[in-house]
């Protein structure tokens, strides 16, 4: 086909994170690339923006610790081309009742992988923070060296701008309404709402919490992803212990398991404070977000006065943050082909169910393979399938407890 300022060998609709690494991962293999954005580049109306994403490679699912091995590389990779960084290392450190099963389930999953840990008491534990975090005596404490904050906003900035200098065109306020199958030339047409269309052979859907509204548009397919908005809180360090908490120094980025669910990372966004915050929110329409209020912060200030000794100020949050999730009921990835009409021309992403950040480099990777060649590279993608909500409506069926009792789900 003769060249065309409207036509493409694959269209990426989507421009948060993991679009924008599909993109990068496309341009840099030579495809001619179109990356389409809803609103503008760098929002934050959905899931891609912030100051502070967790990396870490334990997970009660094995399936998910390779993945985060590759992208752990792959962000190094990325921002030694870019010339700056993204990915700032720490320790990652779980911890929660020694009976709690999914807590159970990383240990075992470490040790099946190979990933080097430690499993700690809490006089270990203590010893080891000196005296920063202190775990109950019916809790234990895992520690592994694969850990971090990913920054977000600039993580999303790095990807379309590598993308961008590969040959990637980029194009935001481009709301996409519509993808048609075309029947005489193969391939996808690409409706948006200021009437354009564009060609391409492939096409990528990465539509974060719009992916469900999208997908029923152009295949009348219901997949079960609910946009779920959450809400992110910063607690103050108390005066003179601010660089005992600090990125750079031996404190870790961190997940206590049990209800709720809390994760966390290092001072490093804003001098003084610490990023504390429960995984979970209220399942909303991402048209029709109600901004707020958050998540209720009792259960945080209770937990932040049993683990860190006083030197965190557990009277209540001094900032909060708005972002957005998009669960699945087994809170598993979607990564597959759209099929029916489309069969391998359309593949999407999404689902990402709020733990995804971290793995977009090798969701990228992965989603270029599937437009490219119809399958992905040394990753067995069965547990992230479309069939597995038609073979069970609650998806991969997990041998730990509930994934609800992980995440706070609260309609409104």
């Amino acid at each position: 086909m003769e060249y065309s300022s409207h036509h493409f060998d694959v269209i990426v609709v989507g421009a948060g994170i993991m679009g924008s690494s599909t993109a990068y991962q496309l341009a840099k293999r030579g495809q001619k690339t179109l990356l389409l954005e809803q609103f503008d580049f760098l929002h934050h109306r959905g899931s891609s923006h912030g100051e502070s994403r967790t990396i870490r490679a334990t997970y009660p699912e094995d399936y998910y610790c390779d993945m985060v091995m590759e992208s752990s590389q792959s962000w190094e990779q990325a921002q030694s081309e870019i010339g700056y960084k993204v990915y700032f290392k720490a320790q990652q450190f779980d911890m929660g009742p020694s009976d709690n099963k999914s807590l159970l389930s990383v240990i075992s999953s470490c040790e099946r992988k190979s990933l080097p840990h430690q499993v700690l008491d809490g006089q270990q534990v203590a010893d080891r923070f000196s005296g920063r975090i202190n775990i109950p005596e019916s809790w234990v404490g895992v520690l592994t060296e694969v850990g971090g904050v990913i920054k977000p906003t600039k993580a999303v900035s790095m990807f379309q701008a590598l993308a961008f200098q590969k040959g990637a065109v980029l194009r935001d306020n481009m709301e996409v309404k519509n993808i048609v199958k075309d029947e005489a030339r193969g391939g996808v047409n690409v409706v948006v709402a200021n009437g354009e269309e564009y060609w391409g052979k492939k096409c990528v859907v990465t539509a974060g919490a719009w992916m469900g509204k999208l997908v029923k548009t152009v295949s009348g397919l219901e997949l079960p992803i609910q946009a779920l908005e959450t809400t992110v809180c910063y607690w103050r360090i108390k005066e003179g212990h601010e660089a005992k908490f600090a990125i750079g120094s031996d404190f870790p980025t961190f997940a206590s398991y049990g209800e709720p669910y809390i994760y966390g990372t290092p001072s490093l966004e804003f001098p003084g404070l610490i990023k504390i915050a429960v995984h979970g929110g209220y399942t909303c329409d991402p048209d029709k977000r109600p901004w707020g209020p958050g998540i209720s912060s009792d259960s945080m200030k209770e937990w932040i006065k049993g683990r860190f000794s006083g030197l965190v100020d557990y009277g209540g949050p001094v900032a909060t943050q708005l972002c957005m999730y998009s669960m699945t009921p087994d809170g598993d990835f979607v990564i597959d082909f759209l099929g029916g009409e489309f069969g391998k021309d359309v593949v999407i992403g999404g689902g990402f169910s709020g733990h995804g950040f971290k793995m977009a480099p090798v969701v990228g990777r992965i989603l270029a393979d599937l437009a490219l060649s119809g399958e992905a590279k040394g990753v067995d993608l069965k547990h992230f399938r479309i069939q597995r909500f038609q073979e069970n409506p609650e998806g991969n069926v997990k041998d730990y407890e509930d994934q609800v009792t992980l995440l706070q789900i609260t309609g409104r």
